[in-house]
């Protein structure tokens, strides 16, 4: 059973933990309204983008920009994975990588057993993870979030270009968290390059008149979209950090507090039979005084 002081060191380092979490709690609180602001900011442009090489895509060839022609056949593949710099975010890294190893071992397994799968890791957790199991890892971003810029988005989109323009892979993957909420993550794994734009519903059958051609558009546009596309996935993780390093500071605040109470019910009970013990034997000394 532990001693009165024991107790008492263990109810001071509880609370000194404590201290911190709701510190941390406050600071990511603070950063998570700055990078949810970034993220809401990009993601009208992004779609808007999307929705106009949808929309001129289906005015030209696409077979003539060698970014939107699919392959007839993957035979390698490149995983783009976002994760965080930085731990004491709950389950955010663990979440994720798992998703990228679903990708990896179900969705293109036998293209991993040929050794065919290659990774660009943007994010310290991640890359230290998969550089530890010997994955494939052709470009690591750590740091990435400690000064995040778009100069790196853009960096990240030209080396996924470049690798599928001289025919390295056959397909881009890009796997991060979406942030939907504070207490609702969204894991994606979405395909970046060839380049399928959804088809976007023209509102109210307009007709739109471009200038220049749309060939000479799509030319333009579709560098813009890969960067402006991995720029919101960076700002949509870096938010999805925050928030989940929020709630885990939360959870941690609450659970110092419910063992600080148990403590101190533990420390009110050993006080109470260390109190019971020397009356005892004061007692006891009494009544052999007195025969």
């Amino acid at each position: 059973m532990p001693t009165l002081k024991d107790i008492r060191i263990r109810l001071k380092g509880i609370k000194s933990t404590q201290q911190v979490t709701k510190a941390m709690k406050m600071v990511a609180a603070a950063k998570l309204r700055r990078a949810q602001d970034r993220a809401i900011q990009a993601r009208p442009y992004a779609r808007k983008l999307k929705e106009m090489l949808a929309s001129l895509s289906t005015k030209v060839d696409t077979t003539l920009n060698p970014l939107l022609s699919p392959r007839d056949e993957v035979k390698k593949v490149l995983v783009i994975l976002i994760t965080s710099d930085r731990g004491l975010c709950g389950g955010f890294n663990t979440n994720i990588i798992k998703l990228a190893q679903k990708v990896i071992h179900e969705d293109y397994a036998d293209l991993h057993a040929k050794g065919a799968v290659t990774m660009i890791c943007a994010g310290t957790r991640g890359s230290d993870f998969f550089r530890k199991r010997n994955y494939n890892i052709t470009t690591a971003y750590p740091g990435v979030f400690q000064n995040l810029d778009f100069k790196t988005a853009k960096e990240i989109a030209e080396t996924a270009s470049k690798m599928y323009l001289a025919g390295e892979v056959d397909r881009v993957i890009l796997v991060y968290n979406e942030f939907k909420s504070v207490l609702s993550p969204n894991l994606k794994a979405e395909q970046l390059l060839p380049i399928s734009p959804e088809q976007g519903s023209e509102e109210g059958g307009s007709e739109y008149l471009y200038e220049p051609s749309p060939a000479a558009l799509i030319d333009v546009l579709v560098p813009k979209h890969l960067n402006t596309q991995v720029w919101r996935v960076l700002l949509e993780s870096n938010a999805a950090e925050h928030a989940a390093r929020m709630g885990a500071m939360d959870s941690a605040t609450e659970n110092a507090k419910e063992l600080i109470r148990a403590l101190n019910i533990s420390y009110n009970r050993a006080r109470q039979a260390a109190i019971t013990k020397e009356l005892s034997e004061i007692v006891a000394g009494a009544d052999a005084l007195k025969q």
